[in-house]
């Protein structure tokens, strides 16, 4: 059984696979769960750090401005952690009603998502914790640094492979 997208002989062009669309689903489906297990875990304990922040004594000793900044990454580490732990939600809702391809596209787009809400908590962390440690407006310079090269790692080489696979196809 193949698709009519994929060309002759059944062989999808854009993966090289000869391969249904149902099958296509469940390889996208296992390979994205072995991504979102490790952006969970990370989660998991950057957000079990949240949490306990406000148990520790000093947090009573924090400027407003810290606290609200401290509010603010526990929000977007709910965020986070929704958006990332959503698609296991979604699968496990639509699971047996022939679903599969459009849970993978939809599970694909929250975890893109949970990926730039995970940016956003780990830079709100990273300046709540260095104004605390440095007391000056370094702590915004070294964030402002650290969220250019989590783009880059993430999304900017990610983009560069994707137009230069693209510029390859068209030769």
């Amino acid at each position: 059984m193949t698709s009519t997208s994929h060309g002759p002989g059944g062989r999808d062009p854009d993966t090289g696979r000869d391969e249904t669309p149902e099958e296509r689903a469940d390889r996208r489906w296992g390979e994205l769960l072995q991504e979102l297990r490790v952006a969970q875990t990370g989660v998991q304990i950057l957000f079990g750090f949240l949490l306990a922040v406000v148990f520790q004594p000093r947090f009573a000793e924090l400027s407003d401005a810290d606290r609200t900044i401290y509010v603010v990454t526990v929000m977007l580490g709910s965020a986070t952690a929704a958006a990332l732990i959503g698609p296991v939600s979604y699968h496990r809702l639509v699971t047996g009603r022939r679903l599969k391809p459009q849970t993978v596209t939809w599970a694909s787009r929250l975890t893109v998502l949970g990926l730039v809400l995970l940016l956003c908590t780990m830079c709100s962390s990273l300046l709540l914790i260095l104004r605390v440690a440095l007391h000056n407006s370094l702590a915004l310079w070294l964030v402002g640094g650290m969220a250019l090269w989590f783009l880059i790692c993430w999304f900017v080489f990610p983009a560069r492979a994707l137009a230069r696979s693209s510029r390859d196809r068209d030769k």
